[in-house]
């Protein structure tokens, strides 16, 4: 073969382009399998990278550039039906590019980690098992069997059987036995075929609740963002059943994005009893294999309604008809760390990729949606009154330079969660700082525990005996003596959520009480039996952190206290007062929402701050005006486009050079503000020194481009393989 002909024939050869989950931003060229092959789109396949073997998406073909000699082969094929179909391929692939991460990366975030690694797609279902012998039978033929005789005595005390979950909590290691049973013939597994529930009729929608179905209803099937901006109590849920019912009878899928874990056990009880079709959730609370089962059904379009927290966003649903977003201001959305995409936001492209409509609720708008409403891109429904009989709460602000705290509780407060007590209301005491204290004292010398690895102070958790770091998580024993000056003196300033609730149980002993934080709520169903009691009106007095603020219906809660609102004035983050005032309506809208009228105390050493009368007296919408109008005086978002480029490293000086290098190499963008390098707002994180350089911009045509040099010239310095470093679009913390 003449070298002509060897060159033609290898730019004939066809290559599968492979998305693998390796820190790369682009797709690696592999050799099919077999010549010939066909390459199936949105497939796994196993491939060698290095010395490792890896499971990547294949995302195209096209004609080989290099020799074939330098290219590996494909070695399997794992799935003979594309996994990922070419709308939820093409979603990725553009959240990638946006969001300047590398697709291999982002098509793993689709999955769930048992298709991850490589497992095979459809997942093994749910199943009971039962005893098939008589008592005398299995008793007889199991007496030299301890461990199946065991497992049998439990069988035995459930005729009905019992799935596989509770077996996993009440025998550990039951699989083998319970094969060994069904060998002989004793036992008996049989997959779990969940039943509907009975029909629950719908109430009466009110007069906007019915224009707000109206209004989606008339906008037709076709792309639109309808902002469903109803205040707290008002009945989101009601025109979301609404929406959801037409698309279910339509035969069409819903996905339902919520932004705490905590809110889908209680929408997805509601939502099985209202719709009657089948709702599955998917969340990070779930074991790999029910987050693989969930997936699976909606994937398969067995389920019609998914309800998920962030990463349900890439979640592919054949019959996607409708996405919903509940509470769309709420920051959990953001994911913080690696690929750091906004689910709202992607909800909102898919939608539009899609040609399907989008409903975004909140009682508190971001202030992006809001601009998008006066810029005539979002449809705007409102909700002003609440639901029922229910009023909106009364609002006190309590003077704390007046009226001393003690244990982070006035005296107006405490004194007003004995009326509510007393009159058979039930109180949320609201305090967004867990742990003991969030400073330990010397007042010998003036010491305070402070983390080594942060630039920030510990927080005294009493019940663990320990000192946490809630930014690293490093943890040390509380020192029994002053570690600089030998004092025995140390004491708490401030108070958390753990102070709160030993306050109240010295100040209300007998009235039972439960603490929703973080650290109450780790094991496994935790949250959800906390939950449960508090709406069941059985805990008297709720003390917790955000975990109690949104989404939750307390029907008994009459009274909220804020214990400390003045957390958000004095931010360096611009955007700390918008969070402020959203955390602030959205915890006292836990008051008050039945037929007993509610009251928010508020507690603050500036009663007379602009954010806290405009809040009380104008209310959000008011709020919102003047923080949008603040915004644009500034140019700051939403007015102007923002990208942040962090760097960090174990010496201080690292990341600031390299940051300084990116910012001189590139020339001036015409439309584009380059601010920084500067020390991140907590300079030093988990051992490392941390910097940022910001770019601003009004158009994203002029932003862009500064984004893709700024990688190429990280890539191209090695003095970037020494520092981590990571791109954020649309960052929603400067931290």
């Amino acid at each position: 073969m003449t070298p002509t002909e060897q060159r033609a024939e290898e730019n004939a050869l066809e290559i599968w382009h492979i998305a693998l989950p390796v820190p790369l931003r682009k797709t690696l060229d592999y050799l099919p399998p077999t010549p010939g092959a066909k390459p199936p789109a949105g497939a796994r396949v196993r491939v060698p990278f290095g010395r490792r073997c890896l499971v990547g998406i294949v995302v195209g073909s096209g004609r080989a550039s290099v020799a074939p000699d330098r290219l590996r082969r494909v070695q399997a094929v794992l799935d003979e039906r594309p996994l990922l179909d070419p709308a939820i391929l093409a979603f990725l692939e553009w959240a990638a590019r946006y969001y300047r991460h590398p697709i291999g990366e982002v098509m793993a975030a689709a999955l769930p980690a048992p298709l991850r690694h490589g497992r095979g797609a459809v997942p093994s279902l749910p199943r009971r098992w039962t005893l098939t012998a008589g008592d005398r039978d299995w008793r007889t033929a199991l007496r030299r069997a301890p461990r199946q005789r065991a497992l049998a005595e439990l069988l035995a005390t459930h005729p009905e059987g019992l799935d596989e979950p509770a077996l996993d909590a009440r025998f550990p290691g039951w699989r083998p036995i319970a094969r060994a049973l069904a060998a002989r013939g004793l036992a008996h597994a049989h997959v779990v075929s969940p039943e509907l529930p009975a029909s629950e009729p719908p109430p009466a929608l009110n007069a906007d609740q019915q224009a707000a179905v109206e209004r989606l209803r008339a906008a037709g099937p076709g792309f639109r963002v309808h902002l469903l901006d109803g205040v707290t109590g008002s009945g989101k849920t009601e025109v979301y059943l609404a929406a959801i019912g037409e698309v279910a009878a339509r035969g069409g899928q819903a996905l339902v994005l919520v932004p705490e874990i905590g809110l889908t056990p209680q929408l997805l009880d509601r939502f099985w009893r209202r719709l009657r079709v089948p709702v599955t959730a998917l969340h990070s609370g779930l074991s790999d294999a029910e987050r693989h089962r969930a997936w699976f059904a909606a994937r398969s379009g067995r389920a019609r309604v998914v309800v998920g927290t962030r990463s349900a966003v890439f979640t592919p649903l054949p019959d996607l008809s409708l996405i919903v977003v509940d509470e769309e201001h709420d920051p959990s959305f953001k994911q913080q760390e690696g690929f750091r995409y906004h689910a709202r936001d992607l909800a909102v492209v898919r939608a539009r990729q899609l040609g399907i409509p989008i409903v975004l609720g909140s009682a508190t708008p971001s202030l992006e949606s809001l601009r998008n409403v006066r810029l005539g891109r979002y449809r705007h429904s409102r909700l002003p009154e609440r639901a029922g009989a229910a009023a909106p709460p009364r609002f006190t602000l309590v003077d704390l330079r007046r009226d001393k705290p003690v244990d982070g509780l006035s005296q107006a407060l405490e004194a007003r969660i004995a009326g509510h007590l007393d009159a058979g209301g039930q109180v949320l005491v609201f305090l967004n700082r867990r742990g003991f204290a969030p400073v330990l004292f010397c007042p010998d010398c003036g010491w305070t525990a402070n983390c080594t690895r942060c630039a920030a102070r510990m927080t005294w958790h009493r019940g663990e005996r320990a000192l946490h770091c809630h930014h690293c998580d490093a943890r040390r024993p509380v020192p029994a003596a002053c570690p600089a000056c030998g004092g025995q003196g140390l004491i708490p300033l401030g108070a958390g959520t753990e102070r709160l609730e030993q306050r109240l149980r010295t100040r209300f002993p007998g009235v039972p009480l439960a603490r929703i934080d973080r650290d109450t709520t780790r094991r496994k169903g935790s949250l959800e039996q906390a939950l449960g009691q508090a709406r069941s009106g059985q805990c008297r007095i709720l003390v917790g952190t955000q975990m109690l603020s949104k989404g939750h219906h307390f029907p008994e809660v009459t009274l909220v206290g804020i214990v400390d609102v003045d957390q958000g004035l004095f931010s360096t983050d611009f955007r700390a007062s918008e969070r402020l005032a959203q955390g602030i309506v959205q915890v006292a809208g836990r008051a008050g929402r039945a037929e007993r009228p509610g009251e928010v105390i508020l507690q603050t050493h500036l009663p007379e701050h602009p954010l806290l009368q405009t809040l009380i007296h104008a209310g959000y919408a008011r709020f919102a005006e003047a923080a949008l109008a603040e915004r644009r005086a500034a140019a700051l978002p939403p007015w102007r486009l923002l990208a942040v480029l962090r760097a960090e490293a174990p010496r201080p000086e690292a990341p600031r050079v390299l940051l300084a290098e990116v910012a001189s190499a590139l020339p001036a963008s015409e439309g584009v503000e380059i601010l920084g390098p500067a020390p991140a707002p907590m300079e030093r994180r988990a051992g490392r020194w941390r910097a940022q350089l910001l770019a601003l911009a009004e158009r994203r045509s002029a932003l862009e481009p500064v984004l893709d040099a700024w990688l190429a010239c990280l890539e191209a310095r090695p003095a970037a393989r020494n520092v981590r470093w990571s791109l954020d679009v649309d960052p929603l913390d400067l931290y």
